[in-house]
């Protein structure tokens, strides 16, 4: 977004919306996985991974950028790749060392929210660095839970292409904790002078 987009305090707006879904598909999509129902879930975590584009799109296209938005969006992403990441843990798909990675970055963010909030400062615009990373983590998911379930060599050709997309997910996750480190660091010197 630029910086001379308007920021609106609308609530109901389709973006809002889209992203609210996606939060309502997390526990979907943890049921189903804890039931072995992986085909639905698979589609369910998809379907989220496209809605995470569209959301944002949807919301400059359609002047509908909000305040609530900004937070909304990268809440539903966060929970969403929690409880992937954990649940493909459990199952076995991914190994732990690979939520504790994405856990360590989120956490250290979540500090620093919580000083600009108490430095009075909202909430870091996003970077395209941290939505690539989350795209490619979310897709990244999808082929490792799609891999799993594939027999032969077409799962371990799509389990490759997953390990691909998560190693440069996560390491795009990180570049932009970095950048978000850097501005928040900028945005408190200001304050301070």
């Amino acid at each position: 977004m630029s910086a001379d987009e308007a920021v609106s305090d609308r609530v109901l707006t389709v973006p809002n919306a889209i992203s609210a879904a996606r939060l309502v598909l997390v526990p979907v999509f943890a049921v189903l996985l804890a039931r072995h129902q992986d085909v639905w879930a698979l589609v369910v975590l998809v379907v989220s991974a496209g809605s995470d584009w569209l959301d944002g799109v949807l919301a400059r296209r359609l002047n509908q950028v909000s305040r609530l938005g900004r937070l909304l969006d990268p809440a539903a992403d966060r929970l969403f790749i929690l409880v992937t990441i954990v649940a493909l843990a459990v199952r076995g798909v991914v190994p732990w060392w690979v939520v504790a990675l994405l856990l360590v970055r989120d956490l250290v963010l979540g500090v620093m929210q919580l000083v600009l909030a108490r430095a009075g400062w909202a909430p870091l615009q996003v970077h395209v660095a941290g939505k690539a990373g989350t795209l490619l983590l979310l897709y990244a998911f999808a082929l490792l839970l799609l891999g799993s379930l594939l027999p032969g060599g077409w799962g371990v050709g799509v389990g490759a292409l997953g390990w691909a997309a998560a190693l440069w997910g996560v390491a795009l996750y990180w570049v932009s904790g970095a950048l978000y480190l850097t501005q928040a660091r900028q945005v408190l010197a200001q304050a301070r002078a």
